[in-house]
């Protein structure tokens, strides 16, 4: 390098001696904005390290002055992972915000596709890493029973165990639900989907008739969802579409299938079609529930009639 001092000035380690280094004391350490390929440890490990971490508090505790601490220590040992969990809760929810953030924001840009498809790993390994946490938490309980002979109980919040829904899993729902639109919409009118929703007993005509013929007249092409009620706001927008020779699709709830969740299983198949608005008249629970999970997927809500 002698020929080369003014290009290369001396040091007394080169970059790739630094970054060895680091490997080697600290090993694989991720950037924030990237997921981590490291493994989670094998559930035999967690179950062994669990036990260890209660037996070594009760050899070392019992029968000294201590030992009427032991069972509060005991407790808080258990809540130190049912605070990881509840911290993962949240990384998530921002997740799920910053991956409906750019959806919205897609414009067929590789940029905008990376930035998504970054976004959705990570989420994964959230869920990964909060299943995990859910685990050590979970035998962590087992533990405490064992030497306390009394249920635990959080302060806050609720014990709610996801590890059954895997990553692979969520990936098969998304696949089938993306088939499964896919297949529908090959029989599906061309054109803007608008949902509608509205109570039995909501028998305002000249309202449901003027919002529709305002939302016809910006969208000629568009394609009416509701609910096929027999009576109420959603069977006055069915007598509208035959009237304005608009296409429409009536979603019934299948009782029979699914009993008291049909109105709620019938709204998750009419937000499937992705609609670009959701038209929202007075109603139950049931038509919030609607308002609610648009909401939530980023599809405009329109309410009308009421607060």
């Amino acid at each position: 390098m002698t020929d080369h001092d003014d290009i290369e000035p001396p040091h007394a380690s080169s970059p790739t001696e630094h970054i060895l280094t680091e490997l080697q004391l600290f090993g694989y350490r991720p950037f924030d904005d990237q997921p981590d390929a490291r493994p989670l440890p094998e559930s035999k490990m967690i179950t062994g390290a669990v036990a260890d971490i209660f037996d070594a508090l009760v050899a070392t505790l019992g029968d000294t002055r201590l030992e009427p601490d032991l069972n509060d220590l005991l407790w808080s040992t258990v809540n130190l992972f049912h605070r990881a969990v509840g911290r993962i809760e949240r990384q998530l929810d921002d997740n799920e915000q910053a991956q409906q953030k750019s959806q919205r924001e897609q414009n067929g840009s590789e940029v905008r596709s990376v930035e998504l498809e970054r976004l959705t790993a990570e989420g994964i390994t959230l869920l990964e890493r909060r299943n995990c946490l859910e685990l050590f938490r979970d035998l962590a309980i087992e533990r405490f029973e064992v030497h306390s002979g009394a249920p635990w109980r959080p302060r806050s919040g609720s014990l709610v165990n996801h590890r059954t829904l895997t990553a692979a899993m969520i990936d098969s729902r998304d696949f089938i639900a993306a088939k499964r639109r896919a297949e529908t919409e090959v029989m599906l009118p061309k054109g803007p989907k608008i949902a509608l929703t509205g109570g039995l007993d909501f028998n305002d005509h000249q309202l449901i008739w003027d919002r529709l013929d305002r939302v016809h007249a910006k969208h000629p092409d568009m394609v009416l969802l509701h609910g096929g009620s027999p009576k109420g706001a959603e069977l006055i927008a069915s007598k509208w579409a035959n009237n304005r020779k608009v296409p429409q699709i009536a979603f019934k709830p299948d009782w029979a299938k699914h009993v008291k969740a049909a109105p709620f299983k019938r709204n998750d198949a009419m937000l499937e079609l992705l609609p670009i608005g959701v038209m929202h008249f007075p109603g139950t629970g049931i038509q919030d529930n609607l308002a609610d999970k648009a909401k939530r997927l980023g599809i405009p809500v329109w309410k009308f009639g009421g607060a």
